[in-house]
């Protein structure tokens, strides 16, 4: 009886959410935020994200760049802007992260002719 009591109370317990205010679907996706250099693939954008870091032995700060190649569904983002992405499911065997939207655009400038 006590086993059958103890097995009811944990599984009342393990679906019981301690913070009823966070989301019950999935868990938490990673963002980032970079700017557009390639719109010119179908539905595709390429974001050049920029990480900045003390290095390890020598403490100057470093700039390392990271590539993401990102699904644009609308084809909204253009070279130049800033976009917010975030991660999810593969999509292709490069793309595993969405558009989440414009944060700034490029100024656009008027070709000489």
């Amino acid at each position: 009886m006590g086993a059958l009591l103890f097995t009811f109370l944990c599984g009342i317990l393990a679906t019981t959410p301690s913070n009823p205010g966070a989301e019950t679907g999935r868990g938490h996706r990673k963002e980032r935020l970079g700017e557009v250099i390639s719109n010119k693939m179908t539905k595709t954008i390429v974001v050049r994200v920029e990480r900045r870091f003390p290095h390890p032995q020598y403490k100057k700060i470093v700039t390392a760049y990271k590539k993401f190649y990102a699904h644009d569904e609308k084809a909204e983002a253009k070279v130049g802007d800033t976009v917010r992405i975030e991660e999810s499911r593969p999509i292709s065997k490069l793309k595993c992260w969405k558009l989440v939207e414009v944060v700034e655009r490029a100024v656009e400038t008027a070709a000489v002719a």
